[in-house]
């Protein structure tokens, strides 16, 4: 049975990456896929892309991959924004800037019978925002393909990142299956009242699947399996002086609070799941 290592959202935690490429590794995994979102926040955005590079043998776009990789024109942008749009330019290799835009949207290949798709964030954009708790017709809109992924059918197995908070679904007899973050983990449903222990969140990530790869063969074996990985966030955020917005970046780390909780929740509001 062939095993498939899927990482996301290492957003330039090096002490994170280099943590979940070592468990790989000791499980004996050769096929490391990667669903983007390598640089933005963290300081080590160079040597995480050199690093997934050098060990991914698939590697799609994130959002930041693509914002931060080209030319903006700031003209009328707000001064934090601009400023933070620099720093995080200014991280990485013109080299690096060069394959990040040369990433592709989405990939496909089949597992055990299975059509598996993966894209960042939605097979149409790679920012749109589809949580674990979503309309089916959001769900539903996962496996169907766009003008922007490689085949024009629908998924069995719809895998992405973005939100950085690992979950399955089953829905219509398909299945959508997130890894969550490698370097930046949270979860955007939070209750001081009602949250359990905050080590639960502030891990490390990944997904393994199982199955036979290439295979179009539906008796074959398939299996997936999220794993949590604690590594030491206080290793890496000690390397992060320079980071323009460190603040921000050691609530995320430590406690798994997002830095725009009020978008999440205007976004929740559009989607009819608060009131």
């Amino acid at each position: 049975m062939d095993q498939i290592a899927i990482i996301s959202d290492i957003h330039g935690n090096l002490t994170a990456l280099q943590r979940t490429l070592e468990d790989i590794r000791e499980r004996g995994i050769t096929h490391i896929y990667s669903l983007g979102d390598i640089i933005a926040k963290g300081t080590h955005a160079e040597e995480c892309v050199r690093l997934v590079r050098d060990c991914c043998e698939v590697s799609i776009q994130g959002n930041c991959d693509d914002v931060f990789s080209r030319d903006m024109d700031l003209t009328g942008v707000d001064q934090l924004s601009a400023d933070r749009f620099r720093w995080n330019q200014n991280k990485i290799s013109p080299e690096s800037k060069e394959y990040l835009r040369s990433l592709p949207f989405s990939h496909e290949f089949y597992l055990s019978g299975r059509l598996v798709r993966m894209f960042h964030a939605h097979p149409g954009k790679n920012d749109r925002y589809i949580g674990a708790i979503d309309s089916f017709d959001h769900l539903y809109s996962m496996f169907l393909p766009t003008e922007k992924t490689p085949s024009q059918e629908k998924a069995d197995i719809a895998i992405y990142g973005h939100i950085h908070l690992p979950f399955v679904q089953k829905l219509y007899n398909r299945i959508i299956l997130n890894p969550g973050s490698v370097g930046n983990s949270m979860d955007c449903v939070r209750d001081p009242e009602r949250d359990g222990d905050v080590r639960a969140n502030t891990v490390i990530n990944y997904l393994i699947l199982r199955g036979t790869l290439g295979s179009r063969d539906w008796n074959g074996p398939l299996s997936y399996e999220i794993i949590n990985i604690p590594y030491d966030i206080e290793q890496e955020l000690s390397t992060n002086g320079d980071n323009i917005e460190l603040e921000a970046y050691e609530k995320e780390l430590r406690l798994g609070w997002y830095r725009n909780m009020a978008k999440v929740e205007r976004m929740a509001r559009e989607k009819g799941l608060l009131q």
